[in-house]
């Protein structure tokens, strides 16, 4: 079944939002009138479209644009705070969902959102924070934590069964041979589909769930050897050379816990 969800109060462009997660909670596929911005202030949130899936590790934020159909799924003890957006408050928000990197400044910007009451009045100093919170979103970097799925059945099969062995070598002519096809002809049809050379995705693919499996206290050891990784130090150094910092400190970084005082829970 399908959700709809509108959430806008009539003539505020921008309504906070809280919400505490439990490690495997999820939420059927739904959607919104407005955009939203997601923010994980802890675990992890895995937002799927029929375009693929975005990987949120704490500290960071996903997009997801206005009546774009998606699910979530929890990983770890998720704190949540979402902002919801009008889309047309700013005609240059982003178009498409995206993982993104939260600054400081609109980390902050969002904790004293958290503490401002529906119907604030305009011209004041709550109205002002929620405007700069819209300019800051303007200009969000995106992260390349998001795995775009092929739509053509054949592909797809291959990239679910290479998402269940991950700890396998694969090669292009490996999954070539699977599907029966030349390495030249997957080569065309994979990039085509996803827009991802096939071993950039097989990449993308281990390291999404090595952030899923960090954020439930496995090991860096553990989680590279199930992916297929000769040794943490390989393992790391891809790590580091995606997301600029090694995995032992990835969710050390994140932002603090807002308190649940601090904030208007649904």
């Amino acid at each position: 079944m399908l959700f709809f969800h509108d959430v806008l109060p009539p003539d505020q462009p921008v309504r906070p939002f809280a919400r505490d997660y439990h490690h495997g909670d999820s939420e059927p596929e739904h959607y919104h009138n407005c955009a939203q911005l997601i923010h994980s202030l802890s675990g992890v949130v895995q937002v799927t479209t029929r375009l693929g899936s975005w990987v949120v590790p704490p500290g960071r934020g996903v997009w997801v644009p206005a009546k774009v159909v998606h699910s979530l799924r929890i990983t770890g003890q998720v704190a949540a705070r979402t902002l919801f957006i009008d889309p047309l408050a700013r005609a240059d928000l982003p178009a498409q969902c995206q993982v993104v990197q939260v600054s400081p400044l609109l980390r902050e910007l969002i904790i004293s959102a958290m503490e401002i009451a529906p119907g604030y009045p305009s011209g004041g100093r709550d109205e002002r924070i929620m405007e700069l919170i819209l300019d800051e979103l303007r200009v969000l970097p995106s992260l390349p934590l998001h795995l775009p799925e092929p739509r053509e059945a054949s592909l797809l099969a291959l990239c679910r069964h290479i998402q269940a062995t991950l700890a396998q070598p694969w090669t292009l002519e490996q999954a070539a041979e699977r599907l029966n096809v030349s390495g030249r002809t997957l080569s065309r049809r994979f990039q085509r589909e996803t827009g991802l050379r096939f071993g950039d995705w097989v990449r993308r693919a281990r390291l999404l769930a090595a952030l899923n499996a960090l954020a439930i206290g496995r090991s860096v050891l553990e989680v590279a050897l199930d992916l297929g990784y000769d040794s943490p130090s390989a393992f790391s150094a891809m790590f580091r050379r995606v997301l600029g910092v090694a995995p032992s400190d990835y969710f050390s970084r994140a932002a603090p816990t807002l308190t649940p005082d601090s904030a208007r829970r649904r």
